[in-house]
């Protein structure tokens, strides 16, 4: 399984990026772990992660609390399939793409801009796998 979290827009604070990168960073000693930045009009992920899970984070999605998200992330390992996930840009997601997502996830009620929404994905990403593995991060 590999997890992937894919954005849209220019990463424009690089210290919540790189707070991004170390827990993706972490994240990868349980299961490779990529964040990049994607165009939406030079990217077909139903075709690229054919395969894959795609989690799609939207202020309309499903709350999950973190154990909620762990089993989620389980889930994927155990049917070995691959994650994807995405952070809307501004605008939030391209037309049409929220109803081809396997599941849209709402980060929480309240508005953050979207470096620290990446941020937040990527430490539950990897509070997820620390807490499966019974690691005492989450603790």
């Amino acid at each position: 399984m590999k997890v992937y979290v894919y954005y849209i827009g220019k990463p424009k604070d690089p210290h919540a990026n790189a707070l991004a990168e170390d827990f993706l960073k972490r994240a990868s000693r349980y299961a490779p772990a990529i964040m990049r930045e994607i165009r939406p009009e030079r990217t077909d992920l139903w075709t690229r992660h054919s395969a894959a899970r795609k989690i799609f984070c939207d202020p309309a999605g499903k709350t999950l609390d973190s154990a909620g998200f762990a089993a989620l992330v389980s889930r994927g390992e155990m049917e070995g399939r691959d994650l994807v996930f995405l952070v809307g840009g501004h605008d939030g997601l391209p037309a049409g793409w929220a109803a081809r997502a396997d599941l849209l996830l709402s980060l929480s009620a309240l508005t953050f801009p979207h470096e620290l929404a990446r941020v937040m994905l990527a430490e539950q990403i990897y509070r997820a796998f620390a807490s499966l593995r019974g690691h005492p991060y989450p603790r």
